[in-house]
């Protein structure tokens, strides 16, 4: 007989809203889950992205910061989606997804950026000049290929490095140091370049924060309580040594934040590191350092086309604009060179306020590079956006540079601003002195005294600095003329040889290299800050030839800017000989031109000497006059020395208590690099003020050393807490107080004391009266 089945009774089912929420994705647990795991990811996006935040504050647009963002969202998020797969799957989809990104990232940028060629070309480019090209770029920097391509690779790695480590490993707060080191790289490089980004940082703590503070994983039955099912002494003692851990950790990172909080307050205020300091930026060749040299062979092939100008836009009735290739503002008595400091620059350059009285005409020409060699880009002064081509921009003197080199075809689009001061104010108009301008008032040594000679005369006869340009400018167009054959050379020997040199021995002929030359060092000796320009004549359409090449110079006057003057002869008119406006006086006359005795002798014989009186009318004797000369001569030199001391006294006096704070703090400063200077250890004007400081503190210790060791309070320290006033006031205009400017005196006081002091004794007399500080520049 067969036996009757079992019979199975199944529980009715519990209504869903009953069902208690499951680890495993059942009913209830699914909102749970999924937000517990997403505050982790989220903040590493945020860390992340805000690290492009700080980089972009240097940027001219927004792009990098929302490329930066797009990185940290896709790199997260792709481990994110492959969690379930093996680590070793993770990378490569990882890698594969951030190519995909860059490309995209480096085609938006190219296309903002307006640069010309195919994504490959453009790719390859950033490639190989990312890293030097972000380091060199001018600030306010353009997000273009290369300018972008590292901090989106950048952010993207450190994604995927957080996101492993944090997520798959668990280990949230080891996730954490990538983005770290990705935002102090961000801090790094902006540097001094950009405010303080306390914002920012005080979000990305607080992300960081949540994100440890939520938990992550999933959620069991288990982790309501760790030690539910154990026996309750055990029980007792995990919880004792839970809590124990857990005060241990809280008192850990208190005491770390007590100590490091001083530190890291006190780096908010202090001015950080620029590592552009560390990387040299686009150089010129030696061909154009100093292209004044190629005008004498431009004009022996005057038919070679050099460039090809078609004017898209401009002012129609202010005539065609001439074109700059370079400016040239530094002189040795050799060579003039352009000296120029070249920063890789975007489309859009840095634009530059004009003087208030100018004219300002907007100018658009498309220019296409025929023979022109070199690095030096022409354009219309002053450029505002490059189209075309990638430049480097030096914003003092407005020139461009292209770090690859001019090559035939090469075409760009520059639109200028070009400026036209009003003629009306010139005649009046000063011209600026000091430290500001003491690289286009520097005369080099050896000037011959021809030149002194001429630069004084034209000076006495014009006293206002208009006149006197002109009259520099009239005197070389009236009497030189211009030769195409002439030598190149504008060294001091070659310029006095085409100013005073014969004319039957092919002197006072040249081109235009020597008039502008020759005016601008004139210009120098005559008091007038003065620099030299090389470019095309002025050209609306058509082609630009080497005959169009010339130089010429320019002054600079206060609230008008800098000026061009003509000092070329008029084609129409004969020159006049030199000698007819300017002989120099010979130092001493020649024997013929002595003149005659004019007293005729007596014809009555001299009375017989009577005997000789000592003391009567015929004098003094000799020992008398030799006393009286040579004490004479000693109150001359006493008095010249309380002269000299007087005003040193007066000069100090003047620096430290004269002027607002900040000027006060810079005499201060200049107390002692006179006394480094006195004591045959001057500083270069190159070098930080912390360099100068770290100089200061060797020479005292070195000089103290060598003597008898003599107790005095300074010790060199000083200068370290002198030097930090020095970078304030320079960095942080109108901050300094009163009380600084009273304790830098009192520093640089100490300081000079101490190393006086450490000099040998008739050092420090000669100290107190050298007539050093009251002639070197200020």
């Amino acid at each position: 007989m067969g036996r009757d089945p079992p019979v199975v009774t199944a529980a009715p089912p519990r209504p869903a809203v009953d069902a208690p929420a499951r680890p495993d994705g059942g009913p209830g647990g699914v909102p749970a889950r999924v937000l517990r795991a997403v505050p982790v990811p989220l903040a590493l996006i945020v860390m992340i992205a805000l690290a492009g935040v700080v980089l972009g504050r240097v940027y001219a647009d927004p792009l990098l910061t929302r490329l930066t963002a797009g990185a940290a969202v896709g790199s997260v998020l792709v481990s994110v989606a492959a969690r379930r797969l093996p680590s070793w799957l993770v990378a490569p989809l990882s890698v594969a997804a951030l190519a995909g990104w860059t490309l995209l990232s480096l085609r938006l940028a190219a296309s903002h950026a307006a640069l010309p060629g195919g994504l490959g070309e453009v790719a390859a480019d950033a490639a190989r000049n990312a890293i030097p090209r972000l380091l060199t770029a001018m600030i306010p920097v353009e997000p273009a290929p290369d300018t972008v391509l590292v901090p989106v690779v950048a952010a993207w790695l450190a994604g995927l490095a957080a996101a492993e480590v944090a997520l798959r490993a668990g280990r949230v707060l080891l996730g954490y140091l990538p983005p770290v080191l990705l935002y102090a790289g961000a801090l790094y490089v902006v540097g001094p370049n950009a405010g303080p980004a306390v914002g920012p940082t005080v979000v990305f703590a607080a992300v960081a924060a949540i994100g440890l503070a939520v938990p992550a994983g999933r959620a069991g039955p288990a982790d309501a309580d760790p030690v539910a099912g154990l026996a309750p002494a055990v029980r007792a003692a995990v919880r004792l040594r839970l809590l124990a851990a857990s005060a241990a950790g809280v008192a850990v990172v208190v005491a770390l934040a007590a100590l490091l909080a001083p530190v890291v307050a006190g780096q908010v205020e202090a001015r950080p590191v620029d590592p552009r300091r560390y990387v040299e930026p686009p150089q010129v060749e030696s061909l154009d350092e100093n292209p004044l040299i190629r005008i004498s062979g431009w004009a022996l092939n005057p038919d070679q086309k050099l460039l090809d100008v078609r004017t898209e836009a401009g002012a129609p009735d202010s005539g065609p604009p001439r074109i700059r290739l370079a400016v040239l503002s530094d002189y040795d008595g050799v060579t003039w060179r352009v000296g120029a400091t070249y920063r890789n620059a975007g489309r859009i350059l840095p634009a530059g306020e004009p003087a208030p009285v100018a004219t300002t005409d907007p100018v658009r020409q498309e220019i296409t590079v025929a023979d022109l060699t070199g690095k030096l880009l022409p354009a219309v002064p002053t450029p505002r956006e490059v189209t075309g081509a990638r430049v480097a921009y030096d914003p003092a003197t407005g020139t461009l540079i292209r770090p690859e080199g001019l090559a035939p075809g090469l075409r760009y689009t520059v639109a200028s601003v070009r400026e036209r001061p009003d003629v009306n104010l010139i005649s009046t108009a000063n011209v600026p002195a000091g430290d500001a301008v003491a690289r286009v008032l520097r005369v080099a040594d050896g000037a011959p005294e021809q030149l002194r000679r001429l630069a004084t005369q034209l000076a006495e006869e014009n006293g206002a600095p208009y006149a006197r340009a002109t009259a520099i400018a009239d005197f070389l167009a009236e009497h030189y003329r211009v030769t195409a054959d002439a030598p190149s050379g504008h060294a001091y020997p070659n310029l006095a040889f085409f100013l005073f040199g014969p004319r039957n021995g092919g002197g006072q002929r040249g081109t235009s290299e020597q008039f502008a030359a020759s005016f601008a060092v004139l210009g120098r000796l005559a008091g007038l800050p003065t620099r030299v320009v090389v470019g095309f004549e002025p050209k609306a359409d058509g082609p630009v030839r080497a005959a169009d090449a010339y130089a010429w110079p320019e002054v600079l006057f206060e609230g008008v800017g800098w000026v061009p003057f003509d000092p070329m002869p008029r084609p129409d008119e004969e020159p006049r000989p030199v000698e007819e406006d300017f002989r120099p006086k010979p130092e001493d006359p020649p024997p013929s031109e002595v003149p005659a005795p004019t007293v005729e002798p007596t014809a009555t014989p001299p009375a017989a000497a009577g005997p000789e009186v000592r003391g009567g009318p015929g004098g003094p004797g000799t020992p008398v006059l030799v006393g009286g000369g040579v004490g004479g001569l000693v109150l001359l030199v006493g008095a010249l020395l309380l002269v000299l001391a007087a005003l040193r006294r007066n000069l100090t006096r003047s620096r430290l208590a004269q002027g607002d704070p900040g000027r006060r703090i810079a005499g201060a400063w200049r107390e002692i690099t006179d006394a480094l200077r006195l004591a045959g250890r001057p500083v270069g004007a190159d070098l930080s003020a912390a360099e100068v400081a770290e100089r200061a503190r060797r020479a005292l210790a070195e000089a103290q050393a060598a003597q008898a060791p003599t107790p005095h309070p300074a010790s060199g320290g000083e200068v370290d807490e002198l030097a930090g006033l020095l970078n304030q006031v320079a960095f942080a205009p109108g901050t300094a107080t009163p009380a600084q400017a009273e304790r830098a005196a009192a520093l640089a006081t100490g300081y000079v004391a101490a190393l006086r002091a450490a000099r040998p004794g008739w050092r420090r007399l000669l100290w107190t009266v050298h007539p050093g500080p009251l002639r070197w520049r200020r």
